[in-house]
């Protein structure tokens, strides 16, 4: 819990950092790399925490505080692919990194009773903003995963020889 009493505040806010940690050494033939064609590179991964930044999570919170109980429908990453898809690494990260500071300053300044605030997902049925913001840091979890997986891939398993062979990446 954070200041204010709504939760996962702190990890959502670190988030950028740790990506950028990750991607330290990335250049940007690397952020582009995929590991098969079915699977989303660096570079996608970002272009879809920017999309959903703003597109979902944002619109989403937005609509907890202005409506009551509103109506979200499921966000669906596959139906975005095509703006995913031949992504600028740099300026996706930096856009999503940007929508991120705005949107955990909002957020810190709500009131804690916000997070009992409720909304009727069409799949998951009712939800708190709370679980929003639980379910807002699984996604970026998810996903500081997914980069950290190819980052192994892509930059250290080959650098690393024969000590790399018992790793069982699947990027």
């Amino acid at each position: 819990m954070t200041d204010t009493g709504l939760p996962c505040l702190d990890l959502l806010e670190a988030t950028p950092g740790i990506l950028r940690g990750l991607m330290s050494e990335l250049t940007d033939d690397d952020a582009r790399w995929k590991p098969a064609p079915d699977r989303f590179s660096v570079a996608e991964v970002l272009a879809h925490l920017s999309h959903s930044e703003g597109h979902c999570y944002r619109m989403r919170l937005d609509r907890f505080l202005a409506v009551n109980r509103p109506t979200f429908e499921p966000d669906d990453a596959q139906m975005y692919l095509d703006l995913y898809r031949d992504a600028d690494p740099e300026d996706a990260f930096d856009h999503f990194e940007e929508q991120r500071k705005t949107n955990i300053e909002y957020l810190r300044d709500l009131p804690s009773d916000a997070g009992s605030r409720a909304a009727l997902h069409r799949e998951a049925g009712e939800i708190t903003l709370n679980q929003m913001l639980h379910e807002w840091a699984l996604h970026d979890l998810g996903h500081i995963r997914q980069i950290a997986e190819l980052v192994r891939a892509r930059k250290y398993l080959k650098g690393a020889g024969p000590l790399g062979s018992s790793y069982q990446l699947k990027p």
